[in-house]
């Protein structure tokens, strides 16, 4: 799925808006500032997918925040961010149902992305977004191969190549923690399945919580395929969660700008 042609997405008749997932404390940086908030190469990480979503041409970009999120939205501003507020932190299917009623007349594709995720191309995600809408599918998974996956959920294919499920690793068996393709944690998805699908996650896991990953077996219950879109550059899809996964990224960035 991964050879689509590369293609602008500014012109089409296909509505493109964005969900950024901003909620999290981040308790692994050993900081009080919200994790989002942490600077790479001098502007906070939530940044770069803020400017992502701009840069692609989402006609809405609505930023789920909670933990900080005054001083989120007092960093990032602009007439085309819309904030949500998650509340508690119940897992990032409970995160994106939050944004269901900014999207109520919205009719086009919904591009998720981290805010904890600052490397993630114009290139790829356009690129991801195109493949999606090649195949005229429901949901699209950004996926890439790490030789060691751990901490990761794991991407389960059908004989197909269909994505059957995302298992979570601490809810993994033996064998499904040897798969190297991992979820990114970004997609592309149909409005109008997405918030249906999300709404039917239930929280029957070891951490007691909604994870969005739940959504591909409820979309393949409704009758549709779930896609992968694999990035080859794993450093792109690299979350930030500890000082020294965010000094890599500061490292990255700036080999980037030389």
């Amino acid at each position: 799925m991964e050879h689509c042609k590369e293609e602008s997405l500014h012109t089409g008749t296909i509505e493109l808006a964005t969900i950024i997932l901003a909620a999290g404390k981040g308790t692994r940086m050993r900081s009080d500032l919200a994790k989002v908030l942490h600077p790479v190469c001098g502007e906070p990480m939530v940044y770069y997918s803020v400017n992502l979503a701009r840069k692609i041409g989402s006609a809405m970009i609505v930023l789920v925040v909670g933990h900080q999120a005054e001083v989120i939205q007092e960093k990032m501003r602009g007439n085309d961010l819309v904030y949500v507020m998650q509340r508690e932190q119940l897992g990032t299917g409970h995160a994106v149902l939050q944004a269901k009623d900014a999207f109520r007349h919205f009719e086009g594709d919904i591009l998720i992305l981290c805010g904890d995720v600052p490397l993630l191309s114009q290139k790829t995600v356009e690129t991801l977004i195109s493949c999606h809408r090649e195949n005229s599918a429901v949901v699209t998974v950004l996926t890439t191969l790490l030789d060691d996956p751990s901490g990761y959920g794991r991407i389960i294919k059908g004989n197909d190549n269909a994505i059957i499920k995302i298992i979570e690793e601490r809810d993994a068996t033996g064998e499904e923690k040897k798969v190297k393709e991992i979820n990114s944690g970004i997609y592309c998805a149909n409005c109008r399945y997405l918030f249906d699908a999300v709404s039917r996650i239930g929280n029957d896991n070891v951490q007691k919580e909604y994870y969005l990953t739940d959504m591909v077996e409820i979309v393949r219950q409704m009758g549709f395929q779930v896609n992968a879109f694999l990035a080859h550059d794993s450093q792109e899809v690299m979350g930030i969660n500890t000082v020294d996964e965010l000094t890599k990224a500061t490292r990255v960035m700036e080999e980037r700008r030389k």
